[in-house]
């Protein structure tokens, strides 16, 4: 996806900081239609896997609000901490018969660092640490690819194949080279592919810091990912299913926030009461929360 064409989801307006502090009431609501509360906000920040889809097939509740805000002309930003362009995360979603027409404002952390590889931000050479599958991120700069001994800096865009339920094989793989610095293109730290949990390559840059080592974030929650999407004069909500990521990145920005409670955190309650809890044990704040995004 050409870099430019996102930077023209910002609109050419001047807009001043909008304090949701002002209005923000903490205690968490339990959202029965997101018509309730849809015209209130401009925006809307909508993380994919675990709201939009599975990892296997798309949520059609979801996708009938989807349609809803697009009927009302509402803005639409698919922002998802996957770890590739762009471009191949639509045509994953074109894959599961996802109408293009939503598909005009898509950001991924992995495209935004593509960029910043791609300008040397962190030196010239690096080792991939990650899937074949992943390698898109790099087209442009495959050839700097090396080994880990004398590489740059370290790419990681997931686990190994061949280890991808081994953390402790990463615990072992990395500890020699701590002095390097790891670029991570998915801050999540697992995911749910149907409903089989998976590690992502925020599981790895945790077993790096853990090391002694310095991880360069991409994604969500880390502010800068967001530039790309809306100004900040713009009433915003953002949706998601995970509170370190999603609900953490909405409460960096002060922008509110609803919590998808069926998603990346299913197992870690057993009845609604016991989402304040859980949000507190992360130490995030949500405005509203829902079971699935339903319209």
């Amino acid at each position: 996806m050409d870099f430019k064409r996102q930077i023209s989801l910002k609109r050419p307006i001047n807009t001043v900081f909008y304090d949701h502090k002002k209005e923000k009431n903490s205690k968490l609501k339990e959202l029965n239609q997101l018509s309730d509360i849809f015209e209130n906000y401009d925006t809307f920040i909508i993380d994919l896997w675990g709201v939009v889809h599975n990892g296997m097939a798309l949520n059609q509740r979801a996708i009938k609000a989807i349609e809803q805000l697009n009927n009302n002309s509402k803005k639409i930003v698919f922002l998802s901490n996957a770890p590739r362009p762009s471009s191949k995360v639509i045509d994953f979603l074109l894959k599961m018969n996802m109408d293009r027409k939503y598909l005009s404002n898509v950001m991924t952390s992995g495209e935004a660092a593509m960029h910043a590889i791609n300008k040397n931000q962190f030196g010239k050479t690096f080792y991939h640490l990650g899937p074949p599958r992943d390698t898109s991120v790099f087209e442009k700069v495959k050839d700097s690819k090396t080994d880990l001994e004398s590489c740059d800096f370290i790419l990681c865009t997931g686990l190994f194949d061949e280890h991808d339920n081994d953390l402790r094989y990463y615990k072992k793989f990395l500890k020699k080279y701590i002095s390097k610095k790891l670029v991570c293109t998915n801050p999540d730290l697992t995911v749910h592919r149907g409903n089989i949990e998976e590690f992502c390559a925020g599981s790895v840059a945790k077993v790096f810091e853990e090391l002694g080592g310095e991880v360069i974030y991409f994604g969500k929650p880390h502010k800068e990912v967001y530039k790309m999407c809306f100004n900040f004069g713009e009433k915003v909500l953002a949706i998601g299913d995970n509170l370190r990521t999603d609900i953490k990145g909405a409460n960096n920005l002060n922008i509110d926030c609803l919590f998808i409670s069926d998603g990346v955190h299913r197992d870690e309650y057993n009845d609604p009461s016991e989402l304040v809890a859980l949000l507190k044990k992360y130490n995030v704040k949500a405005n509203f929360f829902q079971k699935e995004l339903k319209w």
